[in-house]
C-alpha cells in the first residue's frame, strides 16, 4: 500500500491517475477504481492510496484535507473545493448549500409532504405551468401592493368589482365632488378576476 499526491486523473470508461509516491516514485496513468454510484474527479495536490500487486498498481480512495468539512460523530456529506455540499447532519438535518444555481429535473412528478414549507426569493420567483391548483383548507392570504392577472382576459386585469366600483365613483374627499372621471369595470376587472 502505498500513500501518493495526486498530480491528474482522466476521466473515461476506466478512470486513471497520475501521482507521485514515494521519493523518486511516480505512477503515469493507472486504473482508479471507485465505489458503484460515486464517483469523484480529485484536484491536483489530493492524496490518494494505491495498492501494489506485482506490477500493478490502482487506486482505491483518495481525500483532500484542504477541502474536508468537518463532522460530528454518525454525519456523512458530499462536498466539492468550490464550497457546494450535501451534509446529513445530527437531528435529522440535511444541509444542501449551493454556491450558484441547483437543478432537478423530474421526468414525471414530484411530492413533497412537510408541515410547513417556506420558499424566499430575494429578486422574483417564477412559476410556470398549464394549470395551477391552490388547495387552502382554512384561508389563502395573498399579501401584495399590486395584483395583474392576464390570461384569456388578452390583457392583463386587476382585481376589482361593481362594489368597489360603486364606491370609488361615489367617493368625495372632505364633502367636495365625487370624481369627474369614469372608472369601467372592463378595464378593471373581467368574469375571470371579479370577487364573488
Amino acid at each position: 500500500m502505498i500513500r501518493g499526491i495526486v498530480t491528474a486523473v482522466i476521466e473515461g470508461v476506466i478512470k486513471l491517475f497520475t501521482a507521485s509516491g514515494r521519493s523518486g516514485e511516480t505512477f503515469s496513468k493507472r486504473e482508479y477504481f471507485q465505489h458503484y454510484g460515486f464517483t469523484s474527479r480529485p484536484k491536483p495536490g489530493a492524496e490518494i492510496i494505491i495498492i501494489k500487486e506485482n506490477n500493478n498498481y490502482i487506486a482505491v480512495a483518495s481525500d483532500d484535507r484542504r477541502y474536508r468539512i468537518a463532522l460530528e460523530e454518525g454525519e456523512m456529506a458530499i462536498y466539492t473545493d468550490e464550497g457546494d455540499k450535501v451534509h446529513l447532519k445530527r437531528n435529522n438535518i440535511i444541509d444542501v448549500i449551493c454556491g450558484n444555481q441547483l437543478n432537478a429535473v423530474v421526468t414525471n412528478e414530484v411530492d413533497i409532504t412537510t408541515k410547513v414549507a417556506k420558499i424566499t426569493a430575494t429578486t422574483s420567483c417564477d412559476l410556470t405551468s398549464p394549470a395551477v391548483t391552490i388547495n387552502a383548507a382554512t384561508s389563502a392570504i395573498l399579501n401584495s401592493p399590486a395584483v395583474r392577472l392576464g390570461g384569456s382576459s388578452g390583457t392583463m386585469r386587476a382585481i376589482m368589482d361593481e362594489r368597489l366600483i360603486t364606491w370609488l365613483l361615489a367617493h368625495t374627499h372632505g364633502g367636495g365632488v365625487p370624481p369627474d372621471q369614469a372608472l369601467v369595470a372592463g378595464n378593471v376587472g373581467t368574469t375571470i378576476t371579479k370577487a364573488g
